[in-house]
């Protein structure tokens, strides 16, 4: 056993929707007050007990590097797995767990646009408990209108900004047995292809959260949650 625990984020995104802030820079650096998504991201892993930082680069992932070095500035070790040709985000996967140890039971795994507050540990516990050779971590679906609500008499009485849906959705963030990388496809998406096959299987748990998340698809997304920072309703890991 090592007591380093490896994560994985997967930071190869061109970001199109967010152009023109990713013409010059991947998705993962587009900055939140003058500090990277990615940044953000690191600081949760770091506050979970991750030693040891995989980041799974393609579009300009040199300015990540260059960023993040050795990873001993943001209490890390840096490790970097270059995609040279697109894998897709599961032959990304599979490629960056080569850098993990065989030891190393359980990985995280995260997109690298996504930014929580939501602690490691109860996913752990599930993961753990279930013996499930994944854990992915959930999030309620946002609507992304306004819900009114009204009573029989068909009187409005609440209105509530940017409700949930009562349904629930990737977020992104996983738990992984080092075990996977058998199983993981060279080339492709793991969601439609290793998801699909331990899900009929029985060995994918989810862990249903309400804690903070978003994953910074638009300049929406990005706003709102520059807002919820600067407010204090947001408040993060190393903020």
């Amino acid at each position: 056993m090592t007591d380093r625990f490896f994560a994985l984020s997967i930071a190869g995104g061109r970001g199109e929707r967010l152009r023109p802030l990713t013409d010059n820079r991947p998705k993962p650096m587009v900055e939140i007050n003058g500090k990277p998504i990615i940044g953000y991201q690191v600081d949760w892993m770091r506050a979970q007990g991750v030693t040891d930082v995989v980041f799974l680069t393609g579009y300009m992932g040199g300015m990540i590097q260059d960023y993040f070095g050795n990873g001993s500035e943001y209490g890390i070790t840096a490790h970097y797995s270059v995609e040279e040709t697109p894998l897709g985000r599961g032959g990304a996967i599979k490629q960056g767990l080569s850098q993990v140890p065989e030891s190393a039971s359980t990985i995280l795994v995260a997109n690298g646009d996504v930014i929580t507050n939501q602690p490691l540990g109860p996913i752990t516990e599930l993961h753990e408990k279930s013996g499930a050779m994944g854990t992915m971590m959930l999030v309620p679906y946002p609507s992304q209108y306004g819900v009114v609500e009204s009573d029989e008499q068909n009187v409005v009485t609440q209105f509530i900004e940017k409700g949930s849906l009562p349904f629930w959705i990737n977020a992104g963030v996983y738990l992984f047995d080092r075990k996977i990388e058998q199983i993981l496809p060279d080339v492709g998406d793991h969601e439609t292809s290793t998801f699909q096959d331990l899900a009929g299987e029985g060995r994918l748990s989810a862990f249903h959260s309400e804690m903070a998340w978003t994953s910074i698809e638009g300049p929406k997304d990005l706003s709102d949650i520059t807002n919820q920072i600067n407010d204090g309703r947001l408040v993060l890991a190393g903020n």
